[in-house]
């Protein structure tokens, strides 16, 4: 699997010696940009441990519908109404529209962050273990490209791990409740295409905040050889945001903290939907995603080798 993704990166260059920058042909000073991102893309999903985990995403969500529906007593069909977010789940047995905010909203305490963090260590820190990150030495890569490329890996990882876990609950809630179970939680009832556009923007909101998990890993990968180290600090650093975001006394920390607008989602299942929120967390997770890419940089621009 790495062979054929660095033969496909090293096929951009020739095997012979380089010629002079004077004869060198202008339209190959540079490896395409399309095929260094297709190669990229085929080596993320080619893992098998990404496989896994995608697996094991959409698994869940059928899980809990299941499990709700034949052992847990479902609650009113509008999700009780306050919309706190606190009894989401408790509705979701009854509702193919929690269902799938309601899954995304659970596993983005560890398990989509989990996703994301094996992304990003694997980018750099995983190629740089196993060899594979020389073919990119072999082809004419700038470092820039080269990080703008992982990037992109990172964010379309995140994107379908989202997809994945939201397209899951929607069917299954559908096929255990059918298309007239979609209530928001102020009790209105959404037509199908209303509540698919919902679970659309729920979809782009996580992945969002992936895309940040994912940048920090990111960043860290460039600085260790050992993606295990990477995904241990990632993963470790979401819970011990989770833990302060519990304590009011840090709440001068809380707007900080990537993980304080997580909650936000629930919103999406309110009607009127509040922007307040989601617009928020949208924020933090761009600063987050600049400066983890901003650090990236500036240490592949910088090291040596």
């Amino acid at each position: 699997m790495t062979d054929a993704h660095t033969t496909a990166v090293a096929t951009a260059s020739p095997t012979t010696a380089p010629p002079s920058t004077a004869s060198r042909p202008r339209g190959r000073s540079r490896a395409p940009l399309g095929r260094l991102l297709a190669s990229e893309l085929r080596l993320v999903f080619s893992r098998p441990r990404t496989l896994v985990v995608l697996g094991l995403l959409g698994l869940i969500p059928v899980i809990v519908g299941v499990a709700l529906t034949l052992v847990d007593s479902p609650g009113p069909p509008g999700g009780g109404g306050d919309g706190d977010g606190g009894g989401i789940m408790f509705s979701a047995g009854a509702n193919a529209l929690v269902l799938p905010v309601g899954a995304l909203m659970m596993a983005l305490n560890l398990l989509l962050p989990l996703a994301a963090a094996m992304a990003g260590a694997d980018a750099v820190a995983g190629e740089q273990t196993n060899g594979s990150l020389r073919g990119w030495l072999l082809a004419p890569v700038s470092r820039g490209r080269l990080l703008l490329v992982k990037a992109f890996g990172v964010a379309v990882l995140a994107l379908t791990a989202a997809a994945v876990m939201a397209v899951s609950g929607m069917l299954t809630g559908l096929a255990i409740n059918g298309a007239g179970s979609l209530f928001t939680l102020s009790g209105t009832t959404l037509s199908l295409g209303e509540a698919g556009l919902r679970v659309l923007l729920a979809i782009g909101w996580v992945a969002v905040q992936l895309w940040a998990v994912g940048a920090v890993a990111l960043a860290i990968s460039t600085t260790t050889e050992h993606p295990m180290l990477v995904m241990a600090s990632v993963l470790g650093g979401v819970v011990v945001f989770n833990v302060l975001g519990l304590l009011e006394a840090l709440s001068w920390l809380h707007p900080v903290l990537l993980t304080t607008s997580f909650d936000a989602i629930v919103d999406l299942l309110r009607d009127p939907m509040p922007l307040d929120g989601l617009g928020e967390g949208l924020a933090r997770a761009a600063c987050y995603v600049v400066i983890a890419l901003s650090l990236a940089s500036a240490r592949l621009l910088t090291r040596d080798g």
